[in-house]
């Protein structure tokens, strides 16, 4: 038999939580009337089976959420708390500090002169002979010396990121970063016969024939050495990065500019002046539009350079998220500028927090312009076509991770924003993606 006492701290003890659960129940139903306001119990419930335990996305870790850009309203939300590798959609960040800091243009590198002689320290500026960009006119500013100085001391970032993949280092996606990067630090591949050739042309004779079982040329590890196999060679990649060093690139830079290039490791005065390359947008474009890391990471560097006149991503990163970034409603961890680290986590509400941003201070055709379009252009080209494009988003693939955030139009005519996150799956990111692409057709029918 229970004592009187007991019995009375029981019902206290039943009480509280009865009033806990009350509360939360009260709570619950305040945040759904408000998050979900404009879908109906059917639209929520589709969405729901769509995205929930009975379904694909079961059997690996998703997040979602839908977000009306007009009314600042959550209109669905699954797991947006939770976060996910996010792969390249991590170029949105970077390209929010490049709006921000850099603003209309490249940032290419610091000097200062004496008689006959220049000496240079790069900013980071990744347009110098790489693809279609308008060149920096580094010819104009060298004509009146005679001596090129050139130090790297205001590189305080190594040339990988922080959680880059080691075997990733001979992929042209991989390429190193740099102070002043020449041809995207690049060497170009063409099949000529069963033969490569490169360019630039003094990695030619570094290489080798080899025995071994592979199709493309190949570098080694440590050193700008490279070897094919005759007998199997297909030449279809077209660029691998060279390993990156001084006494290399001033012979890349005396090469280019017909100037003596001199490395020196001085360290930046205080009175150097700027020199300014081109217009920023074209870089920003081919950075969302193509997924291009080397840009990605560069423009990082030029942000660091423009705030603290040294090139170190994590100093711009933390800047950033201190100045720009302290509303976000989860702290991200974010380490790189393109993506390649799996060290980067962010929520898809963090996402969605920052595409606003985005939303708010870019007109909106320019944020159309830098957004791939679903079966119409860059990375989204063979994806989510539809007649009338309805997806414009930056995605994000690594393997097991894959993400799209940005902009979703619906058949109504209403545009919303969604970030769709994706990590630890067991299947080809093709059969992902087209699980998402399902709901995203549900989400432009319905609404």
């Amino acid at each position: 038999m229970i004592s009187p006492l007991k019995l009375i701290q029981y019902k206290k003890k039943e009480l509280r939580l009865y009033n806990s659960i009350a509360v939360l129940l009260i709570s619950f139903f305040l945040f759904t009337n408000y998050s979900f306001a404009q879908l109906s119990r059917d639209q929520f419930v589709k969405l729901e089976s769509a995205l929930g335990d009975q379904s694909f996305f079961s059997g690996h870790l998703t997040g979602f959420m839908l977000y009306d850009l007009d009314s600042q309203a959550v209109l669905f939300e699954k797991n947006s708390q939770i976060r996910f590798v996010p792969a390249s959609t991590t170029k949105l960040w970077t390209l929010f500090a490049s709006l921000l800091i850099l603003q209309d243009s490249t940032q290419t590198l610091r000097y200062v002169t004496s008689g006959d002689t220049i000496k240079i320290w790069g900013s980071g500026d990744p347009s110098w002979k790489y693809k279609k960009f308008k060149q920096p006119d580094i010819q104009k500013l060298l004509a009146p010396y005679s001596v090129v100085v050139f130090s790297d001391v205001n590189q305080v970032s190594p040339s990988f990121g922080y959680g880059w993949q080691w075997d990733d280092y001979y992929y042209d996606y991989s390429a190193e970063r740099s102070s002043l990067p020449i041809y995207g630090n690049l060497v170009q591949v063409k099949k000529i016969g069963n033969r490569p050739e490169v360019f630039p042309s003094l990695f030619q004779s570094a290489i080798r024939t080899t025995t071994k079982p592979i199709k493309e040329l190949e570098r080694d590890f440590h050193s700008n050495t490279f070897a094919y196999n005759p007998a199997t060679f297909l030449g279809r990649e077209g660029f691998i990065p060279f390993l990156n060093n001084p006494d290399l690139f001033v012979r890349l830079a005396s090469e280019a500019t017909g100037k003596k290039w001199i490395y020196t490791p001085e360290i930046l005065p205080q009175d150097q002046r700027v020199f300014r390359g081109a217009p920023i947008y074209p870089l920003l474009k081919e950075m969302m539009l193509e997924s291009d890391n080397f840009l990605a990471e560069q423009l990082l560097f030029m942000v660091s350079d423009r705030l603290f006149k040294e090139l170190d991503t994590e100093r711009a990163i933390e800047y950033i998220l201190k100045t720009h970034l302290t509303d976000l409603p989860d702290q991200p961890k974010w380490v790189d500028g393109s993506g390649l680290s799996r060290h980067n986590l962010f929520t898809p509400r963090s996402m969605v927090a920052l595409f606003e941003k985005l939303y708010r201070i870019l007109p909106e055709s320019q944020l159309y312009d830098l957004l791939p379009t679903g079966g119409k252009t860059g990375t989204l080209k063979n994806s989510y076509q539809a007649v009338e494009p309805y997806v414009f988003a930056k995605t994000g693939t690594m393997s097991n991770n894959l993400s799209l955030v940005g902009l979703i139009k619906t058949k109504s005519g209403k545009t919303y924003c969604m970030a769709f996150m994706n990590s630890n799956y067991p299947y080809s990111a093709s059969a992902v993606r087209k699980e998402m692409e399902k709901v995203l057709v549900m989400v432009r029918e319905m609404l």
